[in-house]
């Protein structure tokens, strides 16, 4: 799940269904695959939208 995840973060357009069979063979169904694939989605999303807009920082909007 991790190298999936991993994979995912830096290359989306790299996932091919190879990588969600490893996850079946894991022990991961489909619905699972989703679950993993939507929060870590999300979770790189928000990060991004963050980084932008400089939450956390000093110099940041927010």
């Amino acid at each position: 799940m991790c190298d999936y995840v991993i994979q995912l973060t830096k290359d989306a357009g790299k996932i091919h269904p190879g990588n969600h069979e490893k996850l079946r063979t894991a022990g991961f169904d489909d619905q699972a695959i989703l679950q993993i694939t939507l929060i870590a989605s999300w979770f790189n999303y928000i990060n991004r939208v963050a980084d932008a807009l400089g939450i956390g920082r000093d110099d940041g909007l927010v």
